[in-house]
């Protein structure tokens, strides 16, 4: 049968991670508690870095720089093939055309 990823929003994540923090109860009773998946919590603390200032989540260091990897990836390969098109077309206006 189908397995769907459930979302979760972000005043939820955060609210989650502040419990786990206060450590009143283990993450995996909490994780019961809430319902959600084990390990849930674990990842939710690898993936965002707490923001004192507003409480807003936001990636963590190591998530910036793999988005920032992927982004920089695409522009590679679009400049790749702007190169190869213009490479082609090069060849093509500088051929003979007196046959």
């Amino acid at each position: 049968m189908g397995h769907k990823n459930k979302r979760y929003a972000e005043e939820f994540k955060r609210e989650a991670l502040e419990m786990a923090a206060k450590g009143d109860v283990s993450v995996a009773q909490l994780e019961r508690d809430l319902g959600i998946t084990p390990g849930l919590i674990y990842k939710w603390r690898q993936r965002y870095r707490g923001d004192d200032k507003g409480g807003e989540l936001k990636p963590s260091a190591e998530r910036e720089a793999e988005a920032e990897i992927r982004r920089l990836k695409r522009e590679l390969a679009i400049a790749r093939e702007e190169r190869d098109i213009l490479k082609k077309a090069i060849q093509v206006f500088s051929q003979d055309h007196t046959r």
